[in-house]
């Protein structure tokens, strides 16, 4: 059977919100849960996996969450193979204080491991969200799922269900879930 895990970094608590909502939805029994500072050990830790998500908010001007940046690095300088392996991101924002750089992050994570060959899921219309620039947008979509709990929390139920049903089809022995 195949195997699936969600890694989060989460400073303030938003993206570990989100990350529990979306490993509920999934079960223990087919989803691990890692916290990227207290659980991650090493990237090889990721490539057990065949289905990925990875959960990162936005931070400064566009930068990932700082559980990110060690483990980025280290896979920046070793180049681990990630071909074969499924991943959608997710990711939480604020529109309005950081609408200039709004779930940046993700178009970060997103670059970096379709560098090291993995397929990236997940992406869903710009439609009903507010920002002024996101580079976790691609051809008019954004690369993963964004979510902005300070200032639309009525909507984030909403969105995690529809990301979801984007998501699954790509995660072909978990459909059922």
């Amino acid at each position: 059977m195949a195997k699936m895990a969600i890694f989060y970094g989460s400073t303030s608590g938003i993206t570990e919100e989100i990350a529990t909502k979306i490993h509920e939805h999934f079960g223990e029994e087919l989803c691990e849960l890692f916290s990227m500072e207290e659980d991650f050990t090493s990237v090889d830790e990721m490539l057990e996996y065949d289905y990925l998500l990875f959960g990162c908010s936005t931070w400064g001007s566009g930068e990932v969450q700082n559980d990110w940046r060690d483990p980025l690095f280290e896979m920046e300088m070793d180049k681990p193979d990630f071909t074969g392996k499924t991943i959608a991101l997710f990711g939480a924002g604020d529109y309005q204080n950081h609408g200039e750089q709004f779930v940046s992050a993700l178009g970060t994570l997103y670059d970096h491991f379709k560098k090291l060959g993995a397929t990236l899921v997940g992406e869903i219309p710009t439609d009903g969200y507010t920002y002024e620039y996101s580079f976790a947008v691609r051809d008019g979509k954004f690369i993963g799922l964004p979510i902005d709990e300070v200032n639309e929390s009525d909507k984030t139920d909403e969105r995690i269900a529809t990301w979801l049903e984007s998501v699954k089809p790509h995660l072909p022995s978990l459909e059922t879930a």
